[in-house]
């Protein structure tokens, strides 16, 4: 079951990031740099 779940979560930050690469808008990457942090550190299984 953790499999499953770090690979939705590798999958959701890989959209995350890859929407703060193509937004123009300073206001909204600054908004998925927020996203990212938590993401990244329950992906290292960080809690």
């Amino acid at each position: 079951m953790t499999i499953v779940y770090l690979i939705i979560l590798a999958f959701v930050l890989g959209l995350v990031i890859w929407n703060l690469w193509t937004e123009k808008k300073l206001v909204n990457q600054l908004t998925a740099v927020m996203v990212i942090i938590p993401l990244v550190l329950r992906l290292l299984l960080i809690k």
